[in-house]
């Protein structure tokens, strides 16, 4: 009985250990920065691979009144940019994460 406890306490250590690695991983995508465009360049956001916003940056020549709706999807794009490439960074992070770990084909972390 004895291997049994011995493979239990074995495979809940490795867990523990798996689930401390995570939160270091889901603790280091809020240090890495990525900036999405838009505009050609005219509207940037800054934001962590977490996703969350860090600033804004939007070019004197579009603080035109008449130009608020074009702003307005500027600013919108250059989220969305800024989170798409926020997603690609965590996933990188991620899957170098669980490389070495020995996870069925298609299995994704975290749970």
């Amino acid at each position: 009985m004895n291997n049994i406890e011995d493979l239990l306490k074995a495979a809940q250590e490795a867990a523990q250990n798996i689930q401390a690695q995570m939160a270091d991983a889901q603790a280091g995508l809020d240090k890495i920065e990525v900036e999405g465009a838009a505009g050609g360049g005219m509207v940037k956001i800054r934001a962590t691979a977490k996703g969350r916003i860090l600033g804004v940056d939007i070019d004197q020549s579009l603080l035109n009144p008449s130009e608020k709706q074009m702003l307005e999807d500027l600013v919108a794009a250059a989220i969305n940019d800024a989170r798409a490439k926020a997603d690609a960074a965590g996933n990188a992070e991620m899957s170098k994460m669980s490389a070495g770990l020995p996870l069925p084909p298609g299995f994704k972390l975290p749970f």
